[in-house]
């Protein structure tokens, strides 16, 4: 199915979807440059920081929060925000709903197929050792490796441990407890394709906007136990998901003003000191954040190699071997340095043997 989607800006698509004059200086639309920005570094950042933060948690048992919101869970939530923005850049420019799809599957689903091999047949072994038993073990059982395999193949995790490993740290039953979120990221991404099949995303815009604002609502009404979704997490990330995507959408409205950036910054603070789901009173705000970020930030570098999802799919079962291994016990510095870097490593290997080579498919 092919979507007429109509003039795209010169500048690579910011608030494309509507034929307009060009964009007002000092807006989203006019500061966003595809090719010059700091959406790579931000990325990157985001997965190192989740990297550390888990790392603590799973050698340690902590792991930092402001208020009582999880400092990885609002990395994860900005990851979506600027997900919804450039995904929903890509089906504009893209004008076709099966090239969208397939691009957003090979971009997600080859690095997660390698992780789920990798960890059934040489991590989970290698943890069963370091427990003292037989790597074979692992090979058979009602939760054994195939079944992992099997139970996760799709995105959706429904077996988070092998044979009831690792045994021992943080989460005792979690190979890989990064990866569910994943499942929410497609779930977002389909939404995104049955708004472009509809003709929303070019036509009619303002219902993007309306749906914020049911989700908005929805946000509120959780905190007092009311969550008609019956899933917080698909309320949670297909809220500040649509939020980027609007950023998008609405790019040539939106301004990019340091002033504004200070203001949502003092509501996203507030919120998280003040409330048990911030995004209830500072969502949009952080979602604003994030995108003046993308735009505003210096980058004295840019990485040539996209590390961001490997490191975010590998950390894990990496801080779960050290464990096994007792780096632990050499106090935090050590222990999260190592989880960080040996992520570094293979997610180079990720990147250059998985998923660069399957991106070149598209």
């Amino acid at each position: 199915m092919i979507l007429t989607i109509g003039t795209i800006s010169a500048i690579g698509g910011a608030g494309a979807g509507r034929h307009r004059s060009a964009p007002s200086p000092d807006t989203l639309a006019s500061a966003f440059d595809p090719r010059n920005n700091a959406l790579n570094v931000m990325r990157l950042a985001l997965a190192t920081t989740v990297a550390v933060v888990h790392a603590m948690f799973l050698g340690f048992g902590h792991q930092p929060r402001i208020g009582v919101t999880e400092v990885g869970a609002l990395c994860v939530d900005a990851f979506f925000v600027l997900s919804g923005f450039l995904v929903t850049r890509s089906l504009l420019r893209l004008n076709s709903v099966p090239r969208y799809l397939r691009h957003r599957a090979l971009r997600i689903l080859p690095g997660f197929w390698a992780v789920m091999l990798l960890s059934a047949f040489v991590v989970a072994p290698l943890m069963a050792v370091l427990a003292g038993r037989g790597a074979a073990t692992v090979f058979s059982g009602p939760d054994s490796s195939f079944g992992y395999l099997v139970q996760n193949a799709a995105l959706l995790m429904r077996q988070f441990g092998i044979s009831g490993l690792p045994g021992d740290g943080g989460n005792p039953d979690v190979i890989n407890g990064s990866l569910w979120t994943l499942f929410y990221e497609a779930c977002c991404y389909l939404l995104i394709a049955g708004l472009g099949v509809i003709g929303v995303l070019r036509r009619w815009p303002w219902v993007v906007l309306a749906l914020i604002v049911v989700l908005w609502g929805l946000t509120v009404a959780s905190e007092v136990g009311i969550n008609p979704l019956g899933s917080s997490y698909m309320l949670r990330f297909s809220f500040v998901f649509l939020l980027g995507a609007a950023g998008f959408l609405f790019a040539d409205r939106i301004p990019v003003n340091r002033w504004i950036a200070l203001a949502g910054l003092a509501v996203v603070v507030a919120s998280l000191l003040v409330m048990h789901d911030w995004r209830g009173a500072g969502g949009p705000a952080f979602a604003y954040l994030c995108l003046y970020a993308m735009v505003r930030l210096p980058v004295p570098w840019e990485p040539r190699w996209d590390l961001s999802y490997g490191m975010y799919v590998w950390h894990w079962p990496i801080a779960q071997l050290l464990v096994g291994f007792g780096v632990q016990q050499y106090t935090h510095v050590p222990f999260v340095l190592l989880t960080v870097v040996l992520a570094a490593g293979i997610a180079a290997l990720s990147w250059n043997l998985v998923e660069r080579p399957a991106m070149s498919f598209k």
